[in-house]
């Protein structure tokens, strides 16, 4: 049986296929269209994913729908009458769209499934899963575990915001659920808002820049914000924000409890800001830690499944995992709305049809997240002479050592070998790679490759079976969504001097061996890597280890700041050439930026919109 997932419409569409349950391919639409978290229906994922599994439109017995859009209405009208007269300017906003183009997706979603295929009766294959249902399937199912507690968090659904599940075998429940507008998700993103970064892009960006500050408004937060309870359960005061009927996150009230209107876009950065995003971290991570406490004491649960955006705050999970309330985590990788898509065909599969599931072997069963589109040889030499490129092909073995040589002298290398990864993170099939050892790595890259804030931390890739010696975590994390401290026996001592520094000021002491993907309070994104699920990745990092002795390298998305990852290898030239990444490998296909035509350079820095 064929499953066709989708999600669209409101952000990060894409699509997956689950053939008799196990999934085929996966992908976001954004990769195609070049627009970063694009909204719209996923033709170009939706055809990839086809592609990949080698099935025709008509060989489809089902689409899934990741949620119920007339829930969603409901949820705008109830909220409007409950806030009226306020908000009347936002509703007469929303109104028309969600008559428009939202109320009847239904008729939508079938319209443009005639495009794939005019003949397909689609109508009559069409299901709608719901949001939250959906992300704790894609947690759930795909998860090594027979049994599992599953919590999704996010900025809401059609009312849920955050869900407690149970997943034995096919079985899977929703128990309990906090709705809207009391959302974790939704209090991170107005800190997100207030401090100048774009909401359901930049929350990131807050995580990154809290090891800055200091939690000094985290008392400010609970006292006015949230009320906490003991099991993770919460409340939010609402008359410091105007997401239920305006159009901003915050308001006046909420300027005035911290001191002013929020930071504007690309405004020089403070001490406040810094200070504010470690303390909304710090709230973020009690209400996390309480949640996962009292599930594991209610539901007698040792394994925990992870979904929705706010799973996506690796801080907090690598916290959660230190805890021990369950014996193990396993997190999606595509934790956002783009996830979706597999978990509603999930839910296709398992619980309408009712088909039996087969617990997956090794990892798990998301085949590292290389889900999407791959390129052969002939077709990676055709469109890289086309785009004007000079480049050798290489044999396997004579690829990774020249890029293992490349890293080892200090060069910046893309990287974009095999099938494209699912999710937010570029886990070394579409990455920039760079030395850890080196001190300048980090600031060269933000700067003259990503074009984006100093203050942002990297990744550390890592051989997983080195990884124990670098950092102190004792489990898998292939999916970059758990950050751990980096060994103590790594790390550098610092100065009197150094520990008084403030905010930025820290960026540059180096804290460790390696220094590139150590972030100010010693602590890292950590990515192991498997040869069984990334062969050619692992072999460049062993290459790497054997050159200079350390198993680590600098792993970053391959794409500037605003731009959604490469998806192409003519994307993948058009950034080498954008950006000051001196080597490039795609596929067998080695390229040196000093032996390009110097008129296909362009500047690049300001082609895509600020995230």
């Amino acid at each position: 049986m064929r499953v066709l997932g989708i999600s669209a419409y409101y952000h990060d569409s894409a699509a997956a296929l689950l053939r008799d349950g196990r999934v085929v391919a996966a992908a976001q639409e954004e990769r195609f269209t070049r627009k970063k978290h694009d909204s719209g229906f996923p033709h170009e994922a939706i055809r990839a994913c086809l592609q990949a599994g080698a099935t025709a439109p008509g060989e489809i017995d089902l689409v899934a729908f990741y949620d119920k859009p007339f829930l969603k209405f409901e949820r705008l009208l109830e909220t409007y009458l409950a806030f009226a007269p306020r908000g009347f300017a936002s509703f007469r906003q929303a109104l028309p769209v969600w008559v428009k183009d939202k109320l009847f997706q239904r008729t939508e979603i079938l319209k443009q499934l005639k495009l794939l295929d005019p003949n397909v009766a689609w109508d009559q294959r069409l299901l709608f899963s719901e949001h939250h249902l959906s992300h704790a399937a894609s947690a759930f199912y795909p998860s090594p575990f027979r049994s599992a507690a599953v919590l999704t968090m996010d900025g809401v659904g059609e009312w849920t915001t955050t869900s407690l599940a149970l997943g034995e075998g096919r079985r899977l429940k929703v128990m309990k659920e906090i709705h809207f507008p009391h959302s974790l998700g939704l209090l991170y993103s107005a800190f997100t808002y207030y401090t100048g970064f774009k909401v359901n892009s930049g929350e990131y960006k807050v995580m990154g820049l809290a090891p800055y500050g200091e939690p000094r408004f985290a008392d400010a937060i609970r006292d006015n914000l949230i009320d906490i309870k003991d099991d993770g359960s919460f409340r939010l005061n609402l008359e410091y924000f105007e997401y239920c009927t305006g159009l901003t996150m915050t308001n006046g009230k909420f300027d005035a409890l911290f001191g002013g209107p929020r930071r504007k876009p690309e405004e020089r950065l403070t001490q406040r800001e810094m200070d504010l995003a470690a303390s909304i971290q710090a709230i973020t991570e009690e209400v996390v830690l309480k949640l996962a406490d009292g599930i594991a004491r209610e539901t007698g649960e040792k394994n925990l499944c992870l979904a929705g955006g706010v799973a996506l705050n690796c801080v907090a999970n690598g916290k959660l995992l230190r805890k021990r309330f369950f014996d193990r985590l396993w997190l999606q990788p595509a934790a956002g709305d783009a996830g979706g898509a597999l978990g509603a065909a999930y839910v296709a599969h398992h619980l309408y049809r009712g088909q039996e599931r087969t617990v997956a072997g090794g990892l798990d069963a998301m085949s590292g997240g290389y889900l999407g589109p791959q390129f052969s040889t002939v077709e990676i030499e055709h469109r890289l002479r086309n785009a004007g490129a000079v480049f050798e092909v290489l044999q396997d073995h004579e690829l990774v050592e020249k890029c293992a040589a490349a890293l080892a002298d200090g060069n910046a290398l893309g990287w974009f070998q095999g099938r494209m990864e699912f999710g937010p993170r570029a886990l070394g099939a579409r990455s920039i790679l760079g030395d850890a050892r080196s001190p300048s790595m980090q600031k060269t890259l933000n700067l003259k490759v990503k074009y984006r804030e100093s203050f942002r931390p990297f990744a550390p890739a890592v051989l997983a079976e080195d990884a124990p010696q670098y950092f102190e975590i004792d489990c898998e994390s292939p999916y970059m969504l758990l950050v751990a401290e980096v060994a103590e026996r790594e790390r550098i001592a610092m100065t009197e001097e150094q520990k008084a520094l403030f905010g930025i000021d820290k960026l540059n002491v180096p804290r460790s061996s390696i220094p590139a993907v150590t972030h100010v309070d010693y602590s890292a994104r950590v990515q192991t890597v498997h040869k069984e699920t990334n062969p050619r990745f692992h072999q460049l990092i062993s290459s790497f280890k054997s050159r200079t002795g350390c198993p680590v390298v600098v792993n970053t998305s391959f794409n500037v700041r605003g731009e959604p990852i490469v998806g192409s290898p003519e994307d993948a030239f058009r950034c080498f050439m954008g950006t000051e990444i001196e080597t490039l490998a795609v596929g067998n296909c080695f390229l040196r930026k000093q032996h390009q035509d110097p008129a296909l350079k362009k500047s690049y820095a300001e082609a895509f919109e600020l995230d």
